[in-house]
């Protein structure tokens, strides 16, 4: 049987293991998860071993059995843990009606999903047998004398085989975002031109729309103006938005970003905000925008809006989202192969190429 790290060490690790930009993380890192890897370490439920988790036995465990640490104490109480009881466990972890939580949002929609625990194959679904193992890489992560550089190697190596494509991507988008500074962000506009901004999350953000977004979903991208505050412009093209009809005023309700869409006969607008703190699409900033391109003759149909994030996990998306604009668009730097729509009258407004 592998040594045991206490649950919360395991949890430390698991927020290693699982860094923000994780799918699922908090599910992946909460303390459920980490007594369910416990758990699933106490019994010897890893690849391998032939001893499978049910998750009824996550809810039995308690901190008193939990110190009990020798292989015949485990080896009583894995057999113990499966026998059908009515009686009362005092100082159990979880209520028993809790089980189907812990199989469901723990362990098959975050460590099953992320590469950690495999499911055994060929059970009658009624069947009351365990399922649940640690995948043995990852069962390996968690022995106690793995630390300092050789564990963070371990880590490294492990999330490399396992983690989707995915998963890294959205990982690395957040590690980069986060960690922005030093020099000044060199952004390649679609003309092949070049702008510098100054370092920060948000030009990061820029940098993703102009030169991910951009291409993806418009056919022949233009950046009409880019800005990294309400203060300082970066970049305006005042020439090719007079000639698609667009008349750009020195306005503190102008966006982080004009992008123009010169394909179609008429060409389209698409007016973006970049997210990496505060300041969505909303009603009200949607509504300021309209005005000004009102006021320029620009048709409403051929207008999108879009609110640029990192990642809808972080804090930014969720403290902003019910304040977005119906009708406007969502689109994050580390899933950038898609939109999300706020279908604000069933009509899907603008669509991506």
């Amino acid at each position: 049987m592998i040594d045991l790290l206490a649950w919360q060490d395991i949890q430390l690790r698991l927020r290693e293991i699982f860094p923000e930009g994780t799918p699922n993380r908090a599910q992946s890192i909460w303390d459920i998860a980490a007594r369910t890897v416990f758990v699933m370490l106490y019994v010897d439920a890893v690849e391998g071993k032939g001893v499978w988790l049910r998750p009824d036995q996550v809810t039995r465990m308690t901190d008193a059995q939990a110190a009990k640490e020798s292989p015949a104490d485990r080896a009583m109480w894995e057999k113990d843990s499966v026998r059908p009881s009515k009686s009362d466990i005092p100082g159990r972890w979880y209520a028993v009606n809790t089980r189907e939580s812990i199989r469901d949002d723990t362990i098959r929609n975050a460590l099953v999903a992320n590469g950690a625990v495999i499911e055994r194959q060929g059970l009658p679904t009624t069947s009351p047998a365990g399922k649940y193992a640690l995948q043995d890489g990852f069962a390996a992560l968690f022995a106690p004398e793995l630390m300092g550089e050789e564990l963070s190697a371990a880590i490294a190596e492990w999330q490399g085989k396992h983690l989707t494509a995915g998963a890294r991507m959205r990982i690395a988008v957040m590690r980069k975002g986060a960690s922005a500074g030093g020099d000044r962000i060199l952004v390649t506009f679609p003309s092949g031109e070049t702008q510098r901004m100054a370092p920060g999350p948000s030009s990061e953000l820029s940098k993703a729309v102009i030169e991910i977004f951009a291409p993806k979903f418009l056919t022949e991208p233009a950046v009409i103006f880019l800005s990294e505050s309400r203060d300082k412009v970066v970049s305006r093209h005042e020439e090719l938005a007079k000639q698609i009809g667009l008349n750009i005023l020195a306005d503190r309700n102008l966006p982080d970003i004009i992008l123009a869409d010169l394909a179609p006969a008429h060409p389209r607008l698409v007016f973006i905000e970049v997210v990496a703190s505060d300041g969505p699409v909303s009603e009200t900033r949607k509504e300021a925008l309209l005005k000004l391109t009102d006021a320029a003759g620009f048709p409403r149909e051929h207008i999108a809006f879009v609110t640029a994030y990192f990642d809808r996990s972080r804090a930014q998306f969720k403290k902003t989202v019910d304040a977005l604009a119906w009708g406007s668009f969502a689109w994050f730097a580390s899933e950038p192969e898609h939109l999300l729509h706020f279908d604000g009258d069933g009509e899907l407004v603008w669509k991506a190429k």
